[in-house]
């Protein structure tokens, strides 16, 4: 109901939503061919570490209001204000992945525009144009009309992250060229956890499974940033 609803509200600007999927058609092409490339094995031996396996979210089952999940870390609390989410500063692509979905499941209309939202992804993302597609970070926010629908049942969602890990098919990319991660230093990362939604009258709301597959940039001595996200989850 969410994804209709926001489907609709784009479908009245033809020329902007043709943009956004231009752009994000871009981005998923250049992320696709990150993955295809890169390897973790330099990130693998460096601890000996090995990716953590977990099984993919099940699918939705939670009713919820009429609003596409997207972006802002704030508090559930009626009136409370969070702070709008800030990057974690790690070199661990695993412990960013689980920061940067939470902050992708979470918002808060209450107390947050919609450009403002905007404004705090975007200081998640890489400084790197090349690798950086903010476009499919963009595509998640609802367009500020819907926001101010949203916001108009005061509505807020906080998130929970379960488990993290490295998709089997980036690791399978290790295998065929493991120095190929040198180029970018791009990791996939597969998130899973839970959305919970509340909106006037009703706080508690409701809960549902969520998981996503994110681009997540860390090169050597620098913390890790978001490079972007996938349009379908890698298990």
């Amino acid at each position: 109901m969410r994804e209709r609803s926001f489907a609709a509200d784009r479908s009245g600007n033809p020329g902007g939503a043709s943009r956004v999927r231009r752009r994000a058609l871009l981005g998923t092409a250049v992320l696709a061919v990150l993955v295809a490339l890169a390897g973790l094995f330099a990130y693998l031996t460096r601890d000996g570490r090995a990716p953590a396996k977990g099984p993919s979210a099940p699918q939705s089952s939670a009713p919820s209001p009429s609003a596409l999940p997207s972006a802002t870390a704030a508090s559930a609390a009626p009136g409370g204000r969070a702070a709008l989410p800030a990057p974690p500063a790690t070199q661990d692509p695993i412990a960013f992945g689980k920061a940067a979905a939470s902050a992708l499941w979470s918002y808060d209309t209450r107390s947050d525009a919609q450009p403002e939202l905007l404004a705090a992804l975007h200081t998640w993302m890489s400084p790197e144009a090349k690798y950086a597609d903010t476009a499919s970070v963009d595509a998640l926010v609802p367009s500020p009309v819907l926001w101010g629908r949203m916001a108009d049942n005061g509505q807020f969602a906080t998130a929970s992250v379960d488990q993290a890990h490295f998709p089997a098919s980036f690791t399978q990319a290790l295998q065929g060229d493991p120095g190929a991660i040198k180029q970018a230093y791009v990791y996939a990362v597969t998130v899973s956890g839970q959305q919970s939604i509340g909106w006037n009258g009703s706080p508690a709301g409701g809960a549902e499974a969520r998981s996503t597959t994110l681009a997540v940039q860390c090169r050597p001595s620098q913390n890790c940033t978001l490079a972007g996200v996938f349009p379908s989850v890698s298990p």
